[in-house]
């Protein structure tokens, strides 16, 4: 008999309860020494993320988005300057792009693994002056970043990694965020390592690199109250998120692995013509998200809907057709980015998904008539 098939992309409270003595001791801790914001815990976090990621520096900020805006910044990225990235990945990069008043430039994403086109990126860079690429690694696949970092030091162009969905995944046993100039990462509760609310960071190997941020993620200042840089804001990384994350991090290689072995589960079980499975997960994959892709997608919503399956949709409208954008790149098109919009949905994917869970959403999909 088939266990009922989970109806949320992800489970948080089944995730941390067996944290949950662990998580309470750490927060009565905290509330003891009653510091706060950049304290010890937030240090600790720092250098045990750094070591992890395989880097010099990790700098702990609010989110992911500031993550990003913030590294952009601190290699000179100003209003006007266009960089290159896709437009597949949720706006993340796109709303860090407007803070700063710099241009996107949208380059189309290969359609087999829905990350950055190196092929379009190269045009872009022989016929732009691209200031910066953002390599997204998106749904926990790491992008081609040998071919990317190969192009792009040709134009000596840098680039910023948007780790959001894949802290862990690695190629050549070089992980994700120790790649480009800077490593920007969220720890939004449903990532692969997250916090229990919005937290961030920054990774890199350059020492300016890591002081510019530790100046732009409090106000510009060099020292307090004494702002020296343009462009800083309030983004930092609290003691309670920061200790979470610490507490979790030891963890997240286990979760990856779970991960990967339900992502490899569906590839296993779902059979439907009309369904494409993504394939390539391990080390460069970490399984964020199992993101297939059907050109009948809201067919099978509502027959996932039906039997009570959780399902999401990352992501249905690309960054250059948003209502919000369309005044500042209307004659924006790129085939794949628009064609796979209309086609991709995400299935449940957590580390805590078992056999019959898993068996019950592959079950349902394969049941699906279009």
């Amino acid at each position: 008999m088939l266990s009922a098939p989970p109806n949320t992309l992800n489970d948080l409270a089944r995730h941390h309860r067996a944290l949950a003595s662990e998580l309470q001791a750490a927060f009565a801790t905290l509330i003891r020494r009653g510091w706060y914001v950049l304290g010890s815990e937030g240090a600790e976090f720092e250098s045990s993320f750094a070591a992890y990621c395989g880097t010099r520096y990790a700098l702990g900020v609010a989110n992911g988005t500031d993550a990003i805006e913030i590294a952009l910044r601190a290699i000179g990225v100003e209003g006007g300057d266009p960089v290159a990235l896709t437009a597949n990945a949720g706006g993340y990069g796109t709303a860090a792009l407007a803070a700063i008043g710099a241009r996107a430039v949208y380059i189309d994403v290969d359609p087999a693994t829905l990350t950055l086109d190196v092929a379009a990126l190269a045009t872009s860079l022989k016929h732009g002056n691209i200031r910066a690429v953002i390599a997204t690694h998106l749904y926990g696949r790491l992008a081609p970043m040998e071919e990317i970092l190969s192009l792009t030091r040709q134009y000596s162009t840098p680039v910023v990694e948007d780790c959001a969905q894949a802290h862990g995944a690695s190629h050549l046993n070089q992980r994700a965020g120790s790649w480009g100039v800077a490593g920007c990462f969220s720890f939004y509760p449903t990532k692969n390592l997250g916090a229990l609310g919005d937290a961030g960071a920054v990774t890199t190997n350059d020492s300016g690199m890591a002081e510019r941020i530790k100046q732009l993620r409090q106000y510009g200042w060099q020292s307090k109250y004494q702002t020296t840089r343009r462009g800083g804001r309030n983004s930092r990384l609290d003691e309670l998120q920061a200790a979470v994350l610490q507490l979790q991090l030891p963890f997240l290689d286990h979760w990856n692995a779970a991960r990967i072995e339900v992502a490899q589960q569906y590839r296993a079980l779902i059979s439907h013509a009309d369904v494409i499975v993504p394939d390539g997960f391990g080390p460069n994959h970490v399984a964020h998200l199992f993101v297939v892709r059907t050109q009948h997608r809201d067919s099978l919503i509502r027959h996932l809907a039906n039997r009570k399956v959780g399902y999401g949709i990352h992501y249905p409208i690309p960054d250059y057709r948003q209502p919000a954008n369309l005044t500042d790149y209307p004659e924006v098109r790129l085939h794949y980015t628009d064609l796979l919009a209309e086609q991709v949905l995400s299935l449940p994917c957590f580390p805590e998904m078992t056999d019959g869970e898993v068996a019950a959403v592959a079950t349902a999909v394969n049941d699906w008539v279009v």
